[in-house]
Formats: C-alpha cells, structure tokens, sequence
C-alpha cells in the first residue's frame, strides 16, 4: 500500500516511531565512519562496515547489486519478471523511484537504499528517518552504468569485483561494435505514452544505446526540454524533413496497444504518412524492461537488440 492521499499514515508513524525508539538504543558511539563514498548527488555517504542489507528503487540498481552477488532486501514494484531473477520473487517490493512505499522502507528497514538523483533528492531525508542511508545514482548513459558500478563496489568494498564487472561490460561492448550497422540507419526514438510522446535525445540512455548500435538519432539537435533535458518536443515538421528510416516506440505499456495508438495518431496527421519508416511500416515498439529503464549489465544485450532490429530492416 502507497501512503499517497486519501490513504492513513498512522501505521507508518507507528512502524517509524518504533524503529527511532529501538535505534535510540542502540549504541553508536564507536562505529566511527570506515567507508566514505560520493553519489551522484556529491553527497558523502558514510558507513561504519559494508551494508549486508541493500533496498533498491530501480531494476537497474538490482541486477548491479546481482552481479555483486547481493541478493536486495527490497525491490521496485512491479518488476518485470524476466529482468529480475526468480530468485527474489519474494522480495518485498517498497515501491520506484516515482512512489516510494515508506512504510515497506520502514518495516524492512535496510542498511542504505538505492535511489535515483533525478526523482528522490527531497525523499531522502524521509527515508533516513528509518535509519536508512540513501545512495543517489542515475543512468543517462553507459558511461554512468559503469560509473554505478564502481561506486557500488567502492560502497560495498569490492573494487576488483566492479573493475571486473566493468571490464566484461566493455568487451561484450567491443564485440557488439563489430557487428553494428553498416547502414546509415537514421532513427527517431521516441519515449512516452498517448498524447505524451518526446524525442529521446543522444544524451538519454536509449540514445547512447542508439549511439553504441551505430544509429543515427535524427533528433541529436532538437531543443531539449526544461525540466526533462534528455528528452525533446517532437517537431513533426523537422521529422518529415529528415525522413527517418525507422521510428522506434519506448513505453512502459502493452506493445500492441501503444503501436495501434500512435499509428493512429499519425494517420490523424498526414504529414506522418509520407515518412519512409511509415509508409514500409518500421515502426516498432522497444522491449520496456531494456529501453524503459536502466538495464544495468544487461545494457549490451539492448544494445544487441538494437543492432539486430536496425540491420532487420532492408
């Protein structure tokens, strides 16, 4: 249950209010701080030994803690099934990064949550009222998939591990790069749902993912939008102009359902049907669990995918 309105918040004060008391008995004065980090926030985050329980808001943050051999105490909800091991089927989930279940954050009560920079700056100071500490991190490209890495294995005190992590990324990286597209493949990416569709920018993560399969993004000098600066207004006439040559859909709804609709807000638009990718019908809906959000390591198998689809089309 989310604590959002309309909805009690006495059993989260009263889960919240137990844990202060039970934590002001325990005693800290000798724990002194033997683990520094800085998250993507420039916050220091500070831990007397290697957490042993980790919650995480974002899928992308369990499959890095997963190749860490860290099982979370907490997972996002609604996670999709073939992203997230079967092993962790009975993981609480206490909510994402949009909507943070607290009183599921409180009950388990983990050693230091996995948030999003972007989304969960103003929550931390609610989640450390649990006793909590919070680790601020975000995925704009794979550059920051790495970075993620090496700060978790900084955190949990395993630098090796991260380097090998890391160094496995860049070979299957490397090794994709040698099958990427040998066309000039232009592609407009577009993110959002009915009625809210963006062009996704080269400075998002599917852009980079569009970068790394060798595709060229139509949209890479758009105007990028205020608030969410890795994405742009769709201009309809800029897009005739460039005539993509296909136009990939990212949404976290039913595949089938998101194409027929904007197919036939396209149709409504005349000016959409003389595009190539249109009028031969390359317009495809990206798998969610590796466009719609961080895919951690799983990054190069969407990368994969993007290079395979891309030479699909004759």
């Amino acid at each position: 249950m989310f604590l959002s309105k309309g909805i009690k918040f006495s059993s989260f004060f009263c889960v919240l209010g137990l844990l202060v008391a039970c934590n002001q008995n325990v005693d800290t004065t000798n724990k002194e701080a033997s683990i520094q980090i800085t998250d993507f926030a420039n916050r220091t985050v500070e831990f007397a030994e290697v957490p042993k329980t980790i919650a995480a808001l974002g899928s992308g943050d369990v499959d890095l803690m997963n190749a860490f051999g860290i099982k979370v105490a907490g997972k996002p909800t609604k996670e999709a099934d073939n992203l997230v091991d079967s092993s962790l089927k009975d993981v609480p989930e206490i909510g994402t990064t949009h909507e943070i279940n607290y009183e599921q954050v409180a009950l388990i009560h983990p050693e230091v949550v996995l948030a999003n920079v972007a989304f969960n700056q103003d929550d931390v100071t609610a989640i450390e009222g649990v006793g909590s500490k919070v680790v601020l991190t975000e995925a704009n490209s794979i550059e920051d998939i790495k970075r993620q890495i090496n700060l978790y294995g900084q955190m949990l005190q395993e630098e090796s591990e991260a380097a090998e992590i890391t160094e496995a990324l860049t070979r299957k990286l490397e090794e994709i790069k040698n099958q990427a597209v040998k066309e000039n493949k232009r592609v407009l990416l577009v993110y959002g749902a009915p009625g809210t569709y963006m062009a996704a920018l080269p400075n998002s993560l599917s852009g980079d993912i569009l970068t790394h399969a060798g595709g060229i993004n139509i949209a890479s000098d758009y105007p990028a939008l205020e608030k969410f600066s890795q994405y742009a207004q769709i201009n309809t006439e800029r897009v005739v102009e460039a005539n993509p040559d296909a136009v990939l859909l990212i949404t976290h709804g039913n595949p089938g359902e998101i194409k027929k609709s904007f197919l036939k807000e396209m149709e409504q638009n005349s000016a959409w049907n003389s595009i190539t990718a249109v009028k031969e019908g390359k317009v495809e809906v990206l798998p969610s669990e590796l466009f719609g959000t961080n895919p951690g390591t799983k990054v190069t198998e969407a990368v994969f995918y993007l290079v395979e689809l891309l030479n699909s089309m004759e």
